[in-house]
């Protein structure tokens, strides 16, 4: 049986974020950080050219809505999508929330986007997400609504075991189905395991990993067929539940980047490690591109030229594989 997988590399805008979740190990203070300027993007970009990487996943630290600088990262992260598209990549964005109107821009050189719905529990508003203004439930379900109402295909998810109750897995779930039912755009849904970092503040123990097939099953039963359920294979710390989870229903193993800025503790095994592990156990791991086929009918005919192109040049390369290419 056939489970996906991204060839990604991560480019980060800006690791400054106003927001203040205390388990993140990503983000530094707003001002503390200098943003990926478009000549460094073209020499790493230019780089990557003809390694099989597809996905160029733009990762941001969120600037204010109010900030001077807001529309100076739209438009920077605007460009950087557009240089991606240029040098033969496909873009996917997760920037944080997002207004119409950028959403809406944004999806002019994205083939996909993506924003963590992560919970919609109002205790963590008191606890993890006390000083995290864009992690307001309301917010981040607006988000996925407008990216259904202007068709973009996107991926959300859960972020498991930081303080939530275990009850909000289903209602969060519940509430993603209900949005695909009614716009029918959700790719994937990512189910997170919390894992604690070096450069955090939580003091949370983390997820019980033990539990995530049981959360995998959960959201079988809710969610929609036509979503995928992703995991992050670099937070399961054994392969033994790496392949309950494949057994229990998950079958992406998201983007296998060179570094996850997220969770930079946790390092992904080499491909060839990973394909060797799944094959021995009857999958079969295969590329796929950041937009899914069922998907590409929301593509503008410019991304659409854009993506066949890529097609066409990774031909060779897919030749003799399952792929999705």
């Amino acid at each position: 049986m056939q489970i996906t997988y991204s060839p990604a590399y991560t480019i980060v805008p800006t690791y400054e974020c106003f927001n203040h979740c205390s388990y993140c190990n990503f983000r530094v203070n707003p001002g503390a950080d200098k943003w990926m300027t478009i000549d460094r993007a073209t020499e790493i970009l230019t780089d990557l050219q003809d390694t099989g990487i597809c996905e160029i996943l733009i990762l941001s630290g969120e600037v204010h809505p109010h900030s001077s600088r807001r529309q100076a990262w739209i438009d920077r992260i605007y460009d950087l999508c557009n240089l991606a598209l240029n040098l033969g990549f496909l873009p996917h964005t997760n920037a944080g929330p997002l207004s119409l109107i950028e959403m809406e821009k944004l999806a002019q050189v994205n083939v996909s986007m993506g924003l963590m719905l992560e919970s919609l529990d109002p205790a963590l508003l008191e606890g993890v997400h006390r000083h995290a203004p864009s992690k307001l439930p309301a917010i981040r379900l607006e988000q996925l609504n407008w990216a259904g109402e202007l068709k973009i295909p996107f991926t959300t998810g859960l972020l498991l075991g930081i303080g939530e109750s275990e009850t909000d897995w289903e209602e969060s779930l519940r509430s993603i189905a209900n949005i695909q039912i009614k716009w029918g755009h959700i790719q994937e849904v990512i189910l997170q395991p919390y894992s604690p970092g070096s450069q955090e503040s939580f003091a949370g123990l983390g997820f019980d990993i033990t539990k995530l097939p049981e959360v995998i099953q959960l959201a079988r039963q809710i969610l929609p067929t036509d979503i995928t359920i992703q995991i992050p294979p670099n937070l399961i710390p054994n392969s033994d539940l790496l392949l309950a989870c494949l057994t229990a229903g998950a079958r992406d193993l998201g983007g296998i980047v060179p570094k996850d800025e997220v969770n930079p503790d946790y390092h992904h095994l080499q491909l060839s490690e990973l394909t060797a592990l799944l094959a021995n156990s009857g999958w079969d791991l295969c590329p796929r591109l950041p937009v899914y086929p069922d998907q590409e009918h929301y593509l503008s005919k410019s991304l659409l030229e854009r993506l066949h192109k890529h097609k066409s040049s990774n031909q060779r390369r897919s030749e003799g594989t399952h792929g999705l290419w």
